[in-house]
């Protein structure tokens, strides 16, 4: 195909959009998609509500780090060990979690805070990739059911070449533009899940570095507590 064909292309596709309208012309899209549009739609739901539900989940998680260990070593110097449990207690984030973890055991030794900061950090990364698993799913499931309803348009499109007998462009082409429509639809579906799928794990990175970070600080902070 030329240069010039795709441009004509593009340019009907737009000028079919304006005419009709962009929510209409998805609507009739949709339709004429057949049976596998739904499954497809409801992949793209349900992994956006899993991506709504992890947003608001690590932005509960989330705190101001530098603001936080800050706090929680004038906790340790003025008050010691209870203030700094108090203030964990106090806060929220998985940075606090870990943290409130660890100065519990602070009792038992500095290496005994450590191993329940290393043991509750890993609960607590289990804990923020909760649910990933599921929007990664439905990228993989979308195009898939997209391809799917692809063959099934091809084979009524072979289906009605032979019910015919002849091969001519108007007798396939409307099954055909059908089955491509599925595909279509599915590819974008995985395609903007996607993207936030990679967003949240970018989230995810940034808090469990933060938390090791932060943890370092924490026991060094301890060890410093512990030679007075």
């Amino acid at each position: 195909m030329q240069f010039s064909e795709i441009i004509g292309s593009i340019s009907y596709l737009i000028a079919q959009v304006e005419s009709t309208g962009a929510l209409t012309y998805l609507q009739e899209k949709f339709i004429a998609g057949g049976a596998f549009m739904y499954p497809i739609l409801g992949s793209l739901i349900v992994g956006l509500g899993f991506v709504f539900a992890k947003i608001f989940t690590l932005t509960r998680a989330s705190v101001n780090t530098k603001k936080f260990i800050v706090q929680v070593k004038d906790a340790l110097q003025k008050g010691g060990v209870d203030d700094a449990i108090k203030l964990c207690e106090n806060s929220r984030g998985s940075i606090a979690s870990v943290f409130h973890a660890g100065l519990l055991r602070a009792d038992e030794g500095v290496d005994a805070a450590e191993k329940a900061i290393m043991a509750y950090g890993a609960i607590e990364m289990g804990f923020l990739e909760k649910g990933m698993i599921w929007i990664s799913t439905f990228i993989s499931v979308a195009p898939m059911l997209g391809f799917t309803g692809t063959v099934q348009g091809m084979v009524e499109a072979f289906d009605s070449i032979a019910a015919s007998a002849q091969m001519s462009p108007s007798v396939v082409a409307a099954p055909i533009a059908v089955a491509l429509l599925t595909t279509l639809f599915g590819l974008v579906t995985a395609i903007i899940l996607q993207v936030f799928y990679n967003y949240l794990i970018s989230r995810i990175d940034k808090i469990v570095g933060d938390m090791e970070e932060s943890s370092i600080e924490l026991i060094d902070a301890l060890y410093e507590l512990n030679k007075k």
